[in-house]
């Protein structure tokens, strides 16, 4: 996740798709970069997988993360760009394989897919109609912000929306 004051940012343009585009998807969650796609989890098995979130973030060092103008998968979706730094693509491609082998959890879709880091702003309420509008507006806007993540975060899905469980820090840059 980005630090507050990039939050509050993101917060506000979603509310602009809210007001503006009647695209209120993206309202469910804190903005984020999804390195692991969503998976179910027993709630009784919670210590299980966040002893094992805290055991792969704290081999790893923090990742420098730089945002950049706005992208789209049309005709749905639009969204933050994040770069595809190598740090950024390992970290999310070690979590993936972690994730396999340590807890059995297996996102066949990634398999096939590459990994696009994104921050969304506005998806699947989003009308093409409205998407078509708002993408001229977005797609040649300036934004660009950089941050240190210094941290894995586990969201988990209330039935409702994308809630913060837990942080896990990362090892302390050398």
């Amino acid at each position: 996740m980005p630090p507050l004051e990039f939050q509050d940012y993101a917060n506000e343009i979603k509310e602009y798709f809210a007001q503006t585009y009647n695209s209120r998807a993206a309202q469910k969650s804190p903005p984020h970069i999804t390195l692991q796609p969503p998976f179910e989890w027993q709630l009784d098995e919670l210590p299980l997988l966040e002893q094992s979130l805290k055991t792969f973030a704290q081999s790893r060092t923090a990742v420098p993360i730089t945002l950049q103008g706005f992208g789209a998968f049309a005709p749905r979706v639009i969204y933050i760009n994040v770069l595809k730094t190598p740090e950024l693509l390992t970290l999310q491609n070690e979590l993936m394989t972690y994730f396999e082998a340590s807890l059995g959890i297996i996102e066949p879709v990634s398999k096939t897919r590459p990994f696009a880091p994104h921050m969304t702003v506005a998806f699947r309420d989003l009308t093409k109609q409205n998407f078509r509008a708002a993408w001229t507006e977005f797609q040649h806007r300036a934004l660009e912000f950089e941050f240190t993540a210094a941290e894995l975060t586990l969201l988990i899905h209330d039935g409702r929306r994308w809630n913060v469980s837990a942080s896990f820090p990362f090892l302390v840059n050398n």
